[in-house]
């Protein structure tokens, strides 16, 4: 068994977590059974850096690892639904707090990524460099709760403070006689959505 190297609790479901391990699996644990886990999933090559639950969607988490890659998954499947490629071992990923299809990824290279699946499935919308990729790694990223800002910290302990271009937040625009729906309910929706796609393209086994 490998050493636990991060954890999170179930936004929603609280005697429910993950734990990712330097072997790169992933185990979703119950504190009602601490003698065995509910599922395994063989999720990276390497030591998971960070596993991380969606905000709004009560099936999806997110994973990092040294291996390079970010992973998005259902847990009810024992198959990730995104895999992306960062060219860098990657120390921490983010959810945005005020949208279910954005995140933030840091790499050990220097540079933030941030995503958002409705805009771009496939690949970052920016990549930012932060720091002097020789001198310092970049370990830690979170979102502000409130404003659009992003905080990245490296391995030297400094911190950074990114504002977020506001391309990089855009809100759905309303149409004519039309109100934009906003809310939970419509930021799973969104995701969901995404989701399906997805899996109607997954061959049945």
């Amino acid at each position: 068994m490998g050493c636990g190297t991060a954890f999170d609790f179930h936004k929603e479901i609280d005697y429910m977590f993950l734990v990712g391990t330097e072997e790169g699996k992933i185990y979703k644990c119950s504190k009602s059974y601490s003698s065995q886990f509910l599922d395994t999933y063989d999720a990276h090559n390497m030591a998971v850096d960070a596993v991380s639950w969606n905000p709004y969607h009560t099936k999806v988490f997110m994973s990092c690892s040294s291996d390079w890659t970010v992973k998005i998954w259902d847990h009810t499947i024992k198959t990730p639904m995104f895999i992306y490629d960062l060219n860098s071992a990657v120390g921490d990923v983010a959810w945005a707090p005020y949208s279910s299809t954005v995140f933030a990824a840091v790499t050990t290279n220097g540079k933030t990524h941030v995503f958002d699946l409705s805009i771009n499935k496939y690949e970052a919308i920016c990549n930012q460099p932060v720091v002097a990729k020789k001198k310092n790694k970049i370990t830690h990223v979170q979102f502000n709760p409130i404003h659009p800002i992003i905080i990245v910290g490296d391995d030297r302990g400094h911190v950074t403070c990114l504002k977020l271009s506001p391309n990089l937040r855009k809100m759905p625009k309303e149409k004519k006689g039309q109100e934009v729906q906003k809310g939970p309910a419509v930021e799973i929706a969104k995701l969901d959505k995404l989701l399906n796609l997805v899996r109607e393209v997954k061959p049945k086994v």
